[in-house]
């Protein structure tokens, strides 16, 4: 069993490690907010894709399957909320980076939680990254349940530390952004790969 565990734990490290909407948005709240206000889009998100992997588990997936239309309503509804998102990010206004973690403006810890929930929820990649995890660690069988709450519990925990991970990178470069001119650089740039990872998971480019 020990070597299932750690298979579902690389599979969900190797999807959630790699750049995405839910990860830029962190490095974006830990680099202007620092790492411990960045903490509620990091647990939504984990928790969100955690509802994500019960879902598919539940039997989504083949709702999915047997209607394809449904997968790309889906996906361009994401898209469209990850480009608001990004347009959100490019405009952001400029802020003092030295009392940026008591800022008046960024209290709402209920808020950035479903915001990154909401995020992942609608973010193509994670429904897609549960779907073949689902497909290679949930077989049908006697003990599926249980497979099914290992695999939603070991990839909260990994999604967690990784999304934390981008967090924290955002959050070293911080004094970068002292000036005003390459914190509008930072967001733009951000918001410019959020744009490219809502064109790749559509196809477009």
């Amino acid at each position: 069993m020990a070597a299932v565990w750690i298979s579902m734990a690389l599979f969900t490290l190797a999807g959630a490690i790699s750049p995405g909407p839910v990860n830029v948005i962190a490095s974006s709240q830990g680099a202007r907010y620092g790492f411990w206000r960045a903490l509620p889009h990091v647990a939504g998100a984990s928790l969100s894709y955690c509802a994500v992997v019960l879902l598919m588990g539940g039997g989504l997936q083949w709702l999915l399957q047997t209607w394809p239309a449904l997968t790309t309503a889906t996906q361009y509804t994401g898209a469209l909320y990850l480009l608001y998102l990004a347009f959100k990010i490019a405009v952001a206004p400029v802020q003092p980076m030295n009392n940026s973690d008591t800022s008046p403006q960024h209290t709402n810890w209920v808020h950035d939680a479903l915001q990154g929930a909401l995020t992942q929820g609608l973010n193509p990649k994670a429904w897609l990254v549960a779907l073949s995890g689902i497909s290679l660690f949930v077989p049908a069988g006697a003990d599926a349940g249980l497979r099914l709450w290992l695999f939603c519990t070991i990839s909260g925990v990994v999604c967690f530390g990784s999304v934390a991970c981008w967090a924290a990178l955002g959050t070293l470069i911080r004094q970068w952004l002292q000036p005003a001119n390459h914190q509008r650089l930072f967001n733009r740039v951000m918001a410019g790969l959020l744009v490219l990872t809502v064109l790749d998971m559509v196809d477009l480019l």
